[in-house]
Parts: structure tokens; C-alpha cells; sequence
């Protein structure tokens, strides 16, 4: 039974990629979880798993650095939202790599590819010398300041984790205890406040056009008035009338 851990510092990551994981490949036994790359090193020292999920970018000790340390004794798979500059130098390498959120249909081909590899360990790609200009090409990149602007939400519905990109988000809406976030076909809760979504996510990407609302851009139909003359946005396929308050209004002078 292959056997392997998962390093990154985010929880509810560690527990998406197990459920996914579990989901394409049963026989896989994950034997360990770390929080950073010190303590990656340390599991794959006392557990010698097979493989080693390490996110790259980790409070301390990076997984770029850790998988430095770790060398061949495991077969490394990084995890990242950096797909930008890492997807092509992962492809031309012999590293592996999984994209945040993960994506069930990315992760059947890693799965595969590291079948194969696992069953022939002469093209196993370990971290060494002929992948080692490639490490540090990208170390120098993932180095580079954090992207400002959130790339995804992490909600609950249910049991279920869901991992939802906020490109897909129509809008978000506040009471006073929750965040419903919208999307076109579900709606999920979070308790995260409209203020802070505000401050996190990209202005030019959502607008807030009350107190208690942000709208995806993309996801404007159309504003109209009410018979109190208040001013509402329409949103593209949802039967939601959006209130914008007289300090958001500005935004609509030019539609």
C-alpha cells in the first residue's frame, strides 16, 4: 500500500486534498499531516512515506526548502496556487504537482502519473541534481509578494468543505450573524462580514453597493427603480433584487 503525508498550513486545505486523495485513489494511506515544511522533514524522517504533498509557500520552513531536505527519500508533490509560473516548469520537470482548490480531474492525472512512477522507480522524480535549477528558478518567483486579492472562498454546506472561486460568486449578502455567498447554482454561508470581504477581494471584480452586499461586476444585469424610487441591480439569472445605497450609486453614473 503506498503510503504518504501532507504538509501546508491551512486545515481545511489539508482536509480538501485528503477527501480528494481518497476520492481517486483508495489505496493511498495517508500516514501523516504537518503544518510547515520543519515538520514535513521530521514526518518523512520517522514515517518514510512514499510521497510528500507539500505546499510551497508555508510559514518557517518553505516546502521549497523542505523539499530540499527531504531529497529522495520521498517522492515530492507540491501543492500550489501558483499556476501562473509553476505549472509549465512542473511539466517540463519530474515534480508533481496538485493547483488550489484542488480539481478532481488535475488530480486523476497526477494520481496516474504517480502510479507509473511509484511502479517504475527508475523514472521516479525525486528532487536532485537535474531538477534542482528548476527549484530555484521558481523559488526566486514564489518569493515574490502574496497575491493581495482572494483567489477563492472556503465555505461549509453540510459536511461538505467547498472550495468556491470567486469568479463564480454572483454576490455576497450579510445579516447579522452570516455571509450567504451566491453562486449560480447553490448558496453556502461563511462568517466572514461584507467589511472584510470588502477590504480582501478585488475591487475591480466586486463592487460593494451597500453595507450588507457585494456584487460580482460580471454578474450585473441591469439597475432599475422601485416604486419608492429606491435603485436595485438585477442579477443575471437569479430572481434577487439588490438594494444600492445612495453612497454606492456613484458607481452606476456610467451603465
Amino acid at each position: 500500500m503506498p503510503t504518504a503525508i501532507i504538509a501546508d498550513d491551512e486545515r481545511l486545505m489539508r482536509e480538501q486534498l485528503r477527501m480528494r486523495l481518497q476520492e481517486a485513489w483508495p489505496e493511498l494511506q495517508i500516514v501523516g499531516e504537518a503544518k510547515n515544511g520543519e515538520e514535513a522533514v521530521q514526518l518523512v524522517g520517522e514515517l518514510q512515506p512514499d510521497l510528500t504533498f507539500l505546499d510551497i509557500r508555508m510559514p518557517g520552513k518553505t516546502g521549497m526548502e523542505a523539499a530540499r531536505e527531504i531529497g529522495e527519500r520521498s517522492q515530492i508533490v507540491f501543492v500550489t496556487a501558483y499556476d501562473q509560473y509553476a505549472v509549465e516548469a512542473f511539466e517540463r520537470g519530474a515534480i508533481d504537482y496538485v493547483l488550489k482548490p484542488t480539481e478532481p480531474d488535475r488530480l486523476k492525472v497526477t494520481v496516474d502519473r504517480l502510479k507509473e512512477r511509484l511502479d517504475k522507480p527508475e523514472v521516479a522524480g525525486n528532487v536532485n541534481d537535474s531538477v534542482s535549477a528548476m527549484l530555484s528558478q521558481l523559488a526566486e518567483k514564489i518569493a515574490a509578494p502574496k497575491q493581495k486579492h482572494l483567489q477563492w472562498i472556503q465555505a461549509s454546506i453540510g459536511q461538505d468543505l467547498r472550495m468556491i472561486p470567486v469568479e463564480e460568486i454572483l454576490f455576497f449578502r450579510s445579516d447579522e450573524k452570516y455571509t450567504a455567498v451566491q453562486t449560480a447554482s447553490f448558496e453556502a454561508l461563511i462568517r466572514k462580514p461584507v467589511r472584510d470581504l470588502a477590504d480582501e477581494l478585488d475591487p475591480s471584480l466586486f463592487w460593494q453597493i451597500h453595507r450588507a452586499t457585494l456584487v460580482n461586476v460580471n454578474a450585473i444585469e441591469g439597475v432599475t427603480r422601485d416604486i419608492r424610487g429606491r435603485h436595485l441591480v438585477l442579477v443575471k439569472g437569479r430572481p434577487e433584487k439588490l438594494e444600492v445605497s445612495r453612497s454606492f450609486l456613484h458607481l452606476f453614473k456610467q451603465m
